[in-house]
């Protein structure tokens, strides 16, 4: 054989062993997200966010030299399609984990297929019912309900405030936060002395708020939904002359709360991941340089602000990884172990610390409790 030749054989062989690791069975992970619907503001950045670094990871060879392939359905924000569209991820994409569930009604329909067919779940959804019992195979990433209602009663608490009204939406999230509010606000010192709800699709509460208004001895107020509704109660808030403290849920934490809620937003505070303040962090937060390269790589990808929705599906992926890394491939089993013996990772929303009786494995100190000032996030001391 020439020369020539010789170099053409080595060259195919280090093309064909750079395809090997591409040719390898992908690692599946499967979506169903709201990328559509009522819920798309979560879903969107959410499905953006699992598609940029999936992009990254394969670039960078993969995870154990096989490829991740993310097989994704879009529940249009409706839980019953989340079940069918996890019942065809399961059976006929035959995906090895699952990192999705952009809601609690959506996750919760799936719940029972992923344990059935004990595929490791981790879920993007607020709800304590979610990982409270503790399922199996379901993991997830983002704060309880339950965390934010501690984490503003806590600063109610400091404030002198024990006589508070609790507005509450009557999705999933708001369903589920209004109980687990009524239930730790006893823990803090705390009475609730109105107790209002309002629909995901109203578009004015001022009759709510009017009650409230009118409820003697009110010193504060919390609010606990998504979207667009809080936004519309700040501007009713202010519209109707309550000068009240108003509290939100880390449902909102999200500039486009800022946006929505314009110049009524000012005062407001909520507790939130780190991930909406990077900048604000001081130099040895331990999750600074997480937040601060999540953000950059997602707004030189999309040209968007980030959201801590967005790095809930970040940390939801990059936990699965972790996860099979430490099992050494995708034996489902042994991932869910790895999932549960998961220690000092640190992501987006904070240090994930899990164990067998806890699925999520955050604490109190992966909030920030911030104050809108200016028209800007400032971190509460």
């Amino acid at each position: 054989m020439n020369f020539k030749m010789k170099k053409l054989v080595a060259g195919a062989a280090l093309v064909l062993g750079a395809f090997g690791a591409i040719a390898a069975d992908p690692i599946k992970i499967g979506s169903v997200l709201s990328v559509t619907g009522p819920a798309a503001f979560l879903g969107d950045p959410e499905l953006k966010t699992l598609q940029l670094y999936v992009d990254d990871i394969n670039k960078k060879g993969g995870v154990l030299g096989r490829p991740l392939q993310l097989v994704h359905y879009d529940d249009g924000s409706d839980a019953n399609k989340a079940n069918g569209f996890a019942k065809r991820l399961l059976e006929d994409d035959k995906v090895d984990v699952l990192v999705g569930g952009t809601t609690t009604g959506s996750t919760m329909s799936m719940v029972p297929l992923a344990e059935k067919s004990a595929t490791p779940f981790i879920s993007l959804a607020g709800a304590v019912v979610i990982v409270e019992p503790v399922k199996k195979f379901v993991f997830k990433t983002p704060h309880t309900d339950r965390m934010a209602a501690e984490k503003v009663f806590e600063d109610m608490k400091k404030r002198g405030l024990t006589k508070v009204a609790l507005l509450s939406e009557t999705s999933g999230f708001g369903a589920s936060g209004k109980k687990e509010t009524e239930g730790v606000a006893a823990k803090y010192g705390i009475t609730l002395v109105a107790n209002e709800t309002y629909g995901p699709k109203d578009t004015d509460m001022s009759p709510q708020l009017t009650k409230i208004k009118t409820t003697p001895g009110v010193q504060a107020v919390f609010v606990f939904g998504l979207g667009q509704g809080p936004a519309i109660v700040t501007k009713n808030y202010k519209q109707l002359g309550v000068t009240l403290p108003l509290y939100q849920s880390h449902g909102v934490a999200s500039d486009d709360f800022l946006k929505l809620a314009g110049p009524a937003a000012e005062g407001v505070r909520l507790p939130s991941p780190a991930q909406l303040i990077p900048e604000k962090l001081a130099a040895k937060d331990p999750q600074k340089p997480i937040v601060t390269a999540y953000e950059q790589a997602y707004k030189a990808a999309y040209k968007q602000d980030v959201s801590t929705f967005g790095g809930y599906a970040y940390d939801g992926l990059m936990l699965a990884v972790d996860a099979i890394k430490r099992a050494g491939g995708t034996d489902k089993a042994k991932v869910r172990d790895a999932l549960e013996a998961t220690k000092g990772f640190v992501g987006t929303s904070g240090t994930y610390n899990m164990s067998a009786t806890d699925h999520m494995g955050l604490d109190l100190s992966a909030f920030r409790l911030l104050e809108v000032k200016g028209g800007d996030w400032s971190i509460v001391q």
